[in-house]
């Protein structure tokens, strides 16, 4: 896994199209079955010699795995660490193909959406675009995350 690092950014320093790609996380067997027997335990995801003979040809990983660290990679980014406070929802997902053991996988986060708040002048919404890809660059799996910013604290 590669350690990059951005900028911390607040609503205001965002910009619309603004693209943000993250390092690359290795998945292997152990850490795909781990993952699915503990929050996905479909044969696909956890019994390898009954998924060789199944659909995909072999074990996968869970697509709630895949979602996590696509969003893990963009998080240690650090570009929305300091002003996140949550977020109201995931929308768009769509699983493009599965994630396998020996996969590595990177994520692009691109701002896609920047929305003041109405009501709360302190903060905005951002609606991001993760694409996560494999080594090949290959589309695994894309969904948007709304999160809530805040704007940068004034210094008076």
């Amino acid at each position: 896994m590669t350690a990059l690092r951005a900028s911390p950014r607040y609503f205001d320093e965002l910009k619309e199209g603004e693209r943000f790609v993250t390092g690359e996380w290795a998945l292997d067997e152990a850490e795909i079955v781990a993952f699915a027997r503990e929050f996905d335990p479909q044969p696909i995801h956890v019994d390898a010699a009954g998924a060789a003979d199944g659909p995909y040809g072999g074990l996968i990983a869970s697509g709630f795995q895949t979602m996590a660290l696509g969003f893990r990679l963009f998080y240690e980014l650090g570009v929305i660490n300091e002003a996140c406070i949550g977020g109201p929802g995931i929308d768009s997902v769509r699983f493009h193909r599965p994630a396998r053991p020996g996969d590595r996988i990177h994520a692009i986060a691109t701002v896609a959406e920047l929305r003041p708040s109405r009501s709360k002048p302190d903060r905005g919404y951002v609606r991001m675009a993760y694409d996560v890809r494999n080594q090949r660059d290959e589309p695994v799996l894309s969904y948007e995350i709304v999160h809530i910013l805040m704007r940068r604290p004034s210094s008076s």
